[in-house]
Parts: C-alpha cells; sequence; structure tokens
C-alpha cells in the first residue's frame, strides 16, 4: 500500500473534521498540534515581482475545524494558535437565524456537498475543504485544482472586471486585483445551492466574497476569507486566516458517484416535511 507525504496531515484535518457536529466537546476531543513544516525561505516570484502561490497546498489552519452551527470554535482557534483572533460569529438577519435553526438533522445533512455530491462552491472550498490544493500561477491567472471532488476553477488576474450580469456559478465569477504582496479576489453571483457551512449557514443571490491570498514565506499559503450577504447577514463576515503548507505529493481522483444515502435521505426528509 502507497503511503504519500500528505496522507498524515489529512487525516489529522479529516479527523478533526469528523468533530463537526460535537458542539462544546469538540475542544475537548479534537488535538490542534497538527505537525507542519517551518515557514522556509523567501516565496518565489512571478516575472512582474508578485509572489508565485503555486505550490500542492495541505490545509492545517487556524480555525479549520468548525464548531455547533454557527461558525468556528474560538477557543479551539486560540488553542492552535494563540497570536490569531479567532473568527466572530455570523450575525444573521432574524428571518436567517431562524431557517436555520429549523432546519432537521436529515436536512441539515443533504446540505453538504460531501452527502449531496454538488461542489463545495466558493467560498466553502476554502473554509470546510480537509483535502489537498494544487494552485498554478501565471501572471495572467491563477488556476486552482481542488482534489475534493476534482473541481477546478480559473482565476484571471489581468485586470478584467466582474461581469454585469453575472451567471450563477457555484464558484462565482471572479475578478483579481493586487494589493501590495496580497492577491484580492472578488466574487459575485453564486449558485445558491451551495452552503457556507456545512451547519446550515445558507447565502442568497446577493452573495460577494472576497478571498485574500498571500505567501509569506516558501512553504506557508495564507487565505482569508470576506463573506458579505446583505440579505442573510447584517453585517459582512471575515474568517481567520487559515494557513496551507506546501507538499510534494499529488492530487488523486475524488468523485462523488453512486450515493445511495443520498435517495434514503431525500426520503426521510420530505416525509419530515410532510409532518410540519
Amino acid at each position: 500500500m502507497r503511503f504519500h507525504l500528505h496522507s498524515a496531515l489529512v487525516c489529522t484535518a479529516a479527523l478533526a473534521l469528523s468533530c463537526i457536529n460535537s458542539g462544546p466537546a469538540l475542544a475537548q476531543q479534537t488535538d490542534y498540534t497538527i505537525k507542519v513544516m517551518p515557514p522556509g525561505g523567501p516565496p518565489p516570484r512571478l516575472p512582474d515581482g508578485h509572489p508565485d502561490l503555486s505550490g500542492h497546498w495541505l490545509p492545517n489552519s487556524a480555525g479549520q475545524g468548525v464548531s455547533g452551527r454557527y461558525g468556528v470554535d474560538p477557543a479551539a482557534t486560540r488553542q492552535f494558535d494563540p497570536k490569531v483572533t479567532p473568527e466572530e460569529r455570523p450575525s444573521f438577519q432574524p428571518w436567517a437565524l431562524e431557517k436555520i435553526k429549523s432546519m432537521t438533522p436529515t436536512e441539515l445533512e443533504l446540505s453538504k456537498s460531501s452527502v449531496n455530491c454538488m461542489p463545495r462552491g466558493v467560498p466553502a472550498i476554502w473554509l470546510q475543504n480537509p483535502y489537498s490544493t494544487m494552485l498554478v500561477h501565471k501572471p495572467d491567472m491563477l488556476v486552482q485544482l481542488y482534489e475534493v471532488l476534482n473541481n477546478f476553477r480559473v482565476i484571471h488576474t489581468d485586470g478584467r472586471p466582474l461581469p454585469k450580469y453575472p451567471e450563477p456559478l457555484f464558484h462565482g465569477n471572479s475578478a483579481a486585483r493586487w494589493e501590495g504582496d496580497t492577491l484580492v479576489v472578488e466574487s459575485t453571483g453564486f449558485d445558491e445551492r451551495t452552503y457556507i457551512m456545512p451547519n446550515g449557514w445558507f447565502h442568497s443571490d446577493q452573495l460577494r466574497v472576497i478571498e485574500r491570498y498571500s505567501r509569506p514565506s516558501m512553504n506557508y499559503l495564507i487565505v482569508e476569507v470576506t463573506v458579505d450577504d446583505p440579505k442573510v447577514l447584517t453585517k459582512p463576515w471575515k474568517s481567520a486566516p487559515r494557513r496551507w503548507t506546501l507538499g510534494n505529493g499529488e492530487i488523486y481522483e475524488f468523485y462523488c458517484t453512486n450515493n445511495r444515502e443520498l435517495e434514503e435521505l431525500e426520503k426521510v426528509r420530505d416525509q419530515e416535511l410532510q409532518k410540519k
């Protein structure tokens, strides 16, 4: 049986996410002392002088685990790295909070991409992804190859604006710009079947996501996400920085196929809805 470099890190992250619905017990059950490489030297640079984000990246970030129904467990975040400011819980509009609270366990299960076989989408692909991601960076584009469900995304960095009438897409419609050594990606026009977090946090057609990518050293990639959705949230929500570590492995086939559990869960959901 082959054992690849990223296997141990991925398994550790996956173990942390397996406690996703454990509520207060998360801090007691989850070990956040994930082994990572040292920072390394300065990051490589593109011909235009900006950091080259290319690499095979493994998740090991502060705040990677999710607790309860509404966000990251602040205690677990501080336990991993005391210097990181813990994430605030998202501030929902009253109607949105009531909708989330009314979701049955079956509906929550069906909202997970690991069950419904749909792409995680943006920003969930960075907020709830325990698998590796490969980035291929050129001066005019950034290609993101996700191992989970073998999804991909192409972000143009040539200065083109956001479309005025975007087509709803799982990863949205993106425009990128540089702010110093940080690549800022702004996206709109999202397919409403995706969820921000696998805890019922849905979004509206007004969702706007800002991702900030930086590579402070050779071995570290930092991803920060801001979620702005005025229909669902009372104010924008900003994530804690997610740190990804450089690996030297591969991304493998990972497709969601022949999921018989989905059909059974849909039957249970329909029965529950009839009783409401």
